[in-house]
């Protein structure tokens, strides 16, 4: 049966909105990244114990002061934890997805449950919303929108859509419809029914479902984050991709605080806004007696008043404080991707560059994602394209709006290693015994050009087709199990390259490929986005002088990955020192 071409009418869809929709998606990205930057200036412009200070406030007003004092102990550990900035970041963008998906969802919910024939056709497409994987959504959102937050928001919106329409229609549909009917009998108009009868009675459902959109909204952050989204989905995305377990943990931790936070208040909300639930509180709340001191909560005026004060005192602080403007400085835009030589060079040239009166921003997002924000100028410089083979997709796609800034590294290589007293000094030698290395070759992300030579030309030109499994992965994933293998003695084959730090630090030896399947040397290339020499013509003569080798550059490699691991600054500190030179000769 001839295969229906669902992914081609896709692409060619995408394709279409992509060249005749771009005012449209302009106009809608202009609009999110500029709420979602505003939200974040004024999150985070106060200091960060009077912002936890107003949470606590508002808590103790709508679930007591044990829950006042728990909350501000959880936001002044992220506060501790390093963690605010990235928090206030998260906070703006799941505040304006869960409003845009509320003032899209409550209205289509209202008319689902009052429209039997809108329910109809809003069901199988709420269905398909909340069943397609949340990454699916990112694909053409990086297209229509480029890298950042604006793909991450609108992944988000649709992602955590369907529960405000599902649980604002359940709530309405489930209103006594005798109270209906008696609205009806003494002529109220329909919108009165609907908002003096019909929501208040629902207010409970729909405040439900208003917490169920936030807290999908926070699910989605680690996946925003994969498409440069930042925040605490950032963090975590940057702590998988370089196996950094510690840091990982606390971006995490303070995701979950967040998000018991945000439920534990919506929730409270609820509660207070709904008649019939407010009753039932209030009464459950006298019948403890002496224990109610426990649950005790101030009038909302009080609480008002409290907020108010707190918040003019933060905000007078946040406007006198240090500030953290960048004053003049040249503003610059270094995206990477977790490979270890490129995360030590952009490391190198943002600790340069910064010295140099430069405000650098880095970036890490996949390769697809980068290439695609490098051609839509959201990214400036990227330092470690490979070429002419494992990024030729890529390159061959956006060529045309990029430019070739020159290369630093003129012998790279793309190769699979084993163990050095393994018996194996070639690929064809693995076709012999598959089982020695359990038909395992572990690789590293899909979205590489090394994976696709492995999979395409290596595995099949070699004869190892149904012979060996090319594990799909991370670099990080695949150099914890060399660790663990080569601690074991155990043989393994991985996908590697030159340069690596591995190749210093672990006994392993590359494999010849006598057939040349993984074509001929590489070259590292730094490419800008269009107008980058213009704009930087200073940076762009440093750049071109730029060369490092390899004794250079596996001791910054192992300082960054290793030693100084999640402190990159410190690894650059102590590899100047030990280089004085290098970069004085570059920019003089």
């Amino acid at each position: 049966m001839r295969k229906i071409p669902i992914g081609d009418w896709v692409n060619d869809a995408v394709d279409y909105l992509t060249d005749h929709g771009r005012p449209v998606f302009d106009a809608i990205s202009d609009a999110v990244s500029g709420l979602v930057g505003g939200l974040e200036s004024v999150l985070g412009g106060p200091p960060a114990l009077a912002l936890a200070g107003i949470v606590a406030v508002l808590g103790w007003w709508l679930r007591g002061p044990l829950f006042a004092v728990l909350s501000f102990v959880g936001l002044a550990l992220i506060d501790n934890l390093g963690e605010w900035d990235a928090a206030m970041s998260t906070l703006a963008l799941v505040l304006v997805a869960s409003i845009a998906a509320l003032v899209i969802g409550v209205p289509l919910g209202i008319l689902a449950a009052r429209r039997p024939g809108v329910a109809t056709v809003v069901q199988p497409v709420l269905d398909f919303m909340q069943t397609m994987p949340a990454f699916v959504y990112l694909i053409p959102a990086i297209f229509f929108f480029g890298v950042g937050e604006v793909p991450g928001v609108i992944a988000t919106v649709i992602f955590a859509l369907p529960p405000g329409v599902r649980l604002t229609r359940l709530g309405i549909s489930q209103v006594d419809k005798e109270m209906v009917e008696a609205a009806d009998a003494f002529g109220t108009p329909p919108g009165r029914t609907l908002t003096r009868v019909q929501l208040p009675l629902a207010l409970s459902t729909i405040m439900t479902g208003v917490n169920q959109v936030i807290m999908l909204s926070l699910s989605m952050v680690v996946i925003a984050g994969m498409v440069g989204a930042g925040g605490l989905g950032g963090e975590v995305f940057g702590a998988i991709t370089q196996l950094d377990v510690g840091r990982g943990f606390e971006a995490g931790l303070s995701v979950v605080i967040l998000a018991i936070t945000l439920d534990r208040l919506t929730g409270a909300l609820g509660v207070r806004l709904s008649p019939v639930t407010r009753a039932r509180s209030a009464a459950a709340t006298a019948a403890r007696g002496w224990q109610g001191a426990l649950h005790y909560r101030p009038r909302p005026a009080f609480a008002l008043g409290g907020v108010l004060v707190l918040a003019l005192v933060s905000g007078g602080i946040g406007l006198t404080g240090d500030d953290k403007g960048d004053g003049g400085k040249k503003q610059l835009t270094i995206g990477y991707i977790p490979w270890d030589e490129d995360i030590a060079i952009s490391y190198l040239w943002k600790g340069e560059l910064e010295k140099r009166g430069y405000a650098v921003k880095l970036q890490q997002v996949d390769a697809g994602p980068l290439y695609s924000g490098l051609a839509a100028g959201q990214i400036d410089l990227f330092l470690d394209a490979w070429l002419p083979a494992t990024h030729a997709d890529y390159y061959a796609k956006y060529k045309n709006k990029i430019e070739d800034l020159g290369t630093w590294y003129d012998n790279a290589s793309m190769q699979l290693a084993v163990p050095k007293d393994d018996p194996a000094n070639s690929v064809a030698d693995l076709a012999a015994n598959p089982g020695r290395y359990k038909r395992r070759i572990i690789g590293i992300e899909p979205s590489a050009g090394e994976m696709k030579l492995v999979k395409n030309k290596v595995i099949p030109g070699y004869g190892l087709n149904g012979r060996f499994e090319l594990i799909q992965g991370s670099t990080p994933a695949m150099l914890a199990e060399l660790t663990r293998a080569t601690n074991a003695k155990q043989p393994i084959v991985v996908t590697l390259w030159k340069p690596h730090w591995a190749y210093a630090t672990f006994p392993i030896k590359p494999l010849a490929d006598p057939k040349g399947t993984f074509g001929s040397a590489e070259k590292l290339h730094m490419l800008g986005r269009q107008g980058f020499a213009k704009d930087f013509p200073e940076l762009t003569g440093w750049l071109k002088k730029f060369k490092m080798a390899d004794q250079e550059l596996f001791p910054l490699e192992d300082l960054i990955m290793n030693k100084y691991k999640g402190r990159e600054a410190a690894a650059v500190e102590e590899w100047t020192k030990a280089n004085p030179g290098f970069m004085k000769k570059i920019t003089g």
